[in-house]
């Protein structure tokens, strides 16, 4: 049995499950956007093995360390410039056409499951969108590429004119987590019958808890992930592969077991 055979006996319980039409939910970390050329940001070479992350409260007390927060976005935006959304993305969105996706929550930033085609309403950003940027004072939101413009045209802390800090949309260290997407995100995995983790370690609180939700409330629990994650002894299906891979096959099997939703 070549390694496609196995990888195709391993998921075939995943698809099947999948067919069945109960909901299926995604929860997808930094190890799905690799495959697109995006870094992730604890692994070795990883984005805090480069920069050094600024706190929150950092941000907003010191000129400083808005300064830094923002040299750090503007490199960061040089590396996301060209990518794309990969197979794995894709896969989750051609399940989605099937009418077998719920939703997809994710720790990600990138806004490459919207890129892919998939809704908006059906996305939850746990920790933002790094393609947005927010004025922690009034909360208007406005885009990323005009604080960028700002910021070449030498002004280095760009600000709302209404006197508040532009920061990205996403969440800091040191900063409260949404409660409209935790509450959501919960509500999804409680929801659902199957909910699959894809590229996440599941090691950051409060995200990496939700799929305890999930497996509480009774559903299959499939995480597809290179490497070991804590709740790995409470899953009903391990798949050590890349994203891409794995969810192009497990696509492709589903489509064949639901040719009419195809």
């Amino acid at each position: 049995m070549n390694e496609m055979d196995s990888l195709d006996e391993t998921l075939r319980p995943l698809a099947l499950k999948i067919s069945e039409g109960g909901g299926t939910v995604f929860f997808t970390g930094a190890g799905i956007s690799t495959e697109s050329g995006i870094p992730d940001f604890r692994s070795p070479g990883g984005i805090w093995t480069t920069y050094r992350p600024v706190m929150f409260d950092d941000f907003m007390n010191s000129h400083k360390a808005r300064v830094e927060y923002w040299q750090q976005k503007m490199a960061f935006s040089e590396l996301m410039k060209d990518v794309r959304p990969n197979p794995a993305h894709e896969a989750i969105v051609r399940l989605h056409v099937m009418g077998l996706v719920e939703g997809v929550v994710t720790q990600n930033v990138d806004g490459m499951h919207q890129a892919a085609g998939m809704p908006e309403d059906r996305v939850v950003e746990l920790h933002g969108n790094g393609l947005r940027v927010r004025c922690m004072s009034c909360r208007l939101v406005s885009s990323l590429q005009d604080a960028l413009d700002r910021i070449r045209a030498g002004d280095p802390a760009p600000e709302c004119a209404c006197g508040g800090y532009l920061k990205p949309d996403t969440i800091s260290f040191g900063q409260a987590m949404p409660e409209p997407e935790v509450r959501k995100s919960i509500e999804l995995a409680r929801a659902c019958d199957c909910f699959i983790v894809v590229g996440s370690t599941l090691v950051v609180q409060p995200a990496a808890s939700i799929p305890l939700y999930a497996r509480e409330a009774g559903a299959y629990l499939s995480i597809i992930n290179l490497s070991e994650t804590p709740l790995d002894g409470l899953a009903d299906l391990l798949v050590h592969e890349k994203a891409g891979t794995a969810l192009s096959m497990l696509a492709d099997m589903v489509a064949a077991l639901v040719p009419t939703k195809r």
